[in-house]
């Protein structure tokens, strides 16, 4: 069996999300947090044998204040968020053991997860070195210039939408950080892919939406009430609701 890490990235500023109490990612949604249900998927693997956590140094304090214990009991490791996406990961990537075979990133505020789409993506990248969940895209796209008006009705045909898990071996993963410079890089894939290594996708769902806004919060209440409960075979830290409240 391959041995997986997982790194959340948990530090963004949450611009869209309007709330004066909470990050995206801290907002109660169904009893507890929401990167709390972005973990739990991967907690309850036998495969994932650490989780990191990566948090804006501004909510550090906080964090631990509402989180400490139960991170400390089940071995979490948290690490300094960046100014971006990336260096967060490139954090968490210092921290990562060197017996882990391959590393999946998943966006914390990602909470609608079931395990047959972690089970495809995780044995895509067994196979190939590297994949991703995504989409294809369905919608009309229309390019609009800065005065709101459509300047090109662009081709759908061939595009996905990236999602997360994006997973990857470890060496590869650590490359293609140590390549990227300068560059913010949305995703990891698109790191990856600068080395010129092909990466792999694996078929989706639009129910693993990314809280983005707070009508997403409704939306995710609602989808987590179809999901399937985390597989059996791991430990479910999870199992008392109160204790994340």
């Amino acid at each position: 069996m391959s041995s997986y890490a997982v790194i959340l990235p948990a530090a963004g500023a949450s611009r869209r999300f309007y709330d004066k109490n909470y990050k995206k990612p801290f907002a109660p949604l169904a009893g507890r947090a929401v990167w709390l249900h972005s973990a739990e998927r991967f907690l309850a693997r036998k495969d994932v044998k650490q989780l990191i956590v990566a948090v804006a140094d501004d909510d550090r304090e906080e964090f631990n204040r509402k989180f400490g214990a139960n991170i400390a009991i089940l071995g979490l490791e948290i690490c300094s968020g960046g100014t971006e996406r990336a260096d967060s990961i490139q954090n968490a990537l210092a921290l990562v053991k060197d017996d882990i075979d391959l590393v999946a990133v998943h966006d914390a505020a990602r909470p609608c997860l079931a395990d047959k789409w972690i089970d495809a993506v995780f044995s895509a990248a067994e196979k190939n070195g590297a994949a991703i969940l995504a989409i294809p895209e369905v919608a009309t796209l229309k390019r609009v210039g800065s005065d709101k008006l459509i300047t090109e009705t662009v081709s759908r045909a061939g595009l996905w939408q990236a999602q997360t898990p994006q997973v990857f071996r470890r060496e590869l993963l650590a490359q293609a950080y140590a390549a990227r410079g300068s560059s913010p890089a949305t995703d990891d894939a698109a790191l990856v892919e600068q080395l010129g290594q092909q990466v792999t996708v694996v078929e989706g769902s639009p129910l693993n939406l990314k809280i983005t806004t707070r009508d997403d919060l409704r939306l995710a209440e609602q989808v987590l009430k179809v999901l399937p409960k985390p597989k059996a075979g791991g430990v479910n830290p999870f199992a008392d609701d109160d204790m994340w409240r």
